[in-house]
């Protein structure tokens, strides 16, 4: 089984995603649309696809964007398995037919989100806690695409996770990360703005064991749905 990954920015990859593709034994390839002269993947090869953050907007009208948005709509169609994070998650919600729109503050750093009735039960999220601290870096949300299941919240940004049918999740925060990782994007050109805007510091370290054990939890069961029948 093998896995393609949509990266959107260098520094956004698959974090601890990448542990547990490796532990099951599931190949991983990287599509890096976004750079000038990338090939073009023929995503129908592969038995899951994953699609990373980045700082741009599914609304910005980018021709990679747009190609990404298709072949997320033709892998649910086809009930393949498809994993969005953030930006990743952004794309799901417009490539099934929501609106992506500014939230109406940004979530930046350390936040709490809650499990919705749904999400208590979800196959991936069910044994988490009904709340658990993760990392946001976002400016934008999403309304829930038609026949999603509604899975999470937080206080400041109502859509943070949902599932279409059993093996498409959109997730808007990032459990992917490592405190390696939090320590490179808080450098990054791309996210000086948002860094002007942070008042309380991001300490990378921060919740990092139990993060580390909800992303083995919930992409553990992610990676279980590759090579099954859905439906």
């Amino acid at each position: 089984m093998r896995v393609l990954a949509f990266r959107h920015v260098p520094f956004e990859h698959l974090g601890r995603i990448e542990r547990e593709l490796v532990r099951r034994g599931i190949g991983i390839e990287y599509a890096d649309l976004y750079q000038p002269g990338a090939a073009a993947p023929d995503p129908s090869g592969y038995d899951g696809l994953i699609f990373m953050g980045g700082a741009m907007s599914v609304n910005d009208g980018l021709a990679y964007l747009e190609r990404e948005a298709r072949w997320i709509a033709e892998a649910v169609e086809a009930r393949r398995p498809v994993l969005g994070v953030c930006l990743g998650a952004q794309l799901i919600a417009k490539a099934l037919g929501a609106p992506v729109y500014p939230n109406a503050v940004k979530e930046i750093g350390w936040f709490e989100i809650e499990l919705t009735a749904e999400g208590t039960v979800d196959p991936l999220f069910a044994g988490a806690g009904p709340r658990e601290t993760v990392l946001q870096w976002h400016g934008e949300t999403f309304d829930l695409p038609p026949g999603a299941s509604w899975l999470a919240s937080s206080a400041a940004c109502r859509n943070q996770a949902f599932r279409v049918g059993s093996s498409a999740y959109a997730l808007q925060f990032h459990l992917e990360v490592t405190p390696e990782m939090i320590e490179v994007w808080c450098t990054q050109d791309a996210n000086c703005g948002d860094m002007r805007e942070v008042r309380t510091p991001i300490h990378p370290t921060r919740n990092s064991i139990r993060l580390a054990e909800l992303a083995q939890q919930v992409f553990g069961r992610w990676c279980d749905l590759l090579g099954h029948t859905v439906s």
